[in-house]
């Protein structure tokens, strides 16, 4: 496999078990190695004032920085480099965006496992991406 893999990331123990699949796929690729780009979107609740919106995207994007040195850190513990993004937007229409801006050809995301019917009422990131993304779509799984 050549060309980039991109990885959806928020934070949460699946996203980074989703990270950690590409960081093994990355390695275990002969050369030229992919290359591996994080994308994390932040979703201001609806409703908020300006103010409350733009400090919440300032908090986010703050933890998402400091998440960006661990997975940094592991990547460079396998010689890969990782390029990271901040975005705002909704989570699956932005990674599907981006990765077809990017002309990725795989996306990586983690799932939550949420019941089906909170799946259902909330909807499933990892499932809007791997329906409407023009590329192959790896979903990582908890177990």
């Amino acid at each position: 496999m050549t060309g980039k893999m991109l990885v959806g990331f928020d934070g949460s123990e699946e996203s980074y078990k989703a990270f950690d699949f590409a960081l093994e796929l990355a390695t275990s690729c002969k050369v030229p190695a992919p290359e591996i780009f994080v994308l994390s979107v932040i979703r201001p609740p609806e409703g908020l004032n300006l103010v409350d919106k733009n400090s919440l995207i300032d908090e986010a994007t703050q933890q998402f920085k400091e998440q960006f040195k661990d997975l940094e850190g592991k990547a460079g513990a396998s010689n890969f480099k990782i390029s990271s993004e901040i975005a705002v937007g909704h989570p699956a229409d932005t990674i599907i965006k981006y990765a077809r801006n990017m002309d990725c050809p795989m996306v990586i995301v983690g799932h939550k496992g949420r019941s089906k019917i909170a799946g259902f009422l909330l909807g499933s990131v990892s499932r809007h991406v791997a329906t409407m993304a023009h590329c192959t779509v790896v979903i990582v799984r908890k177990d």
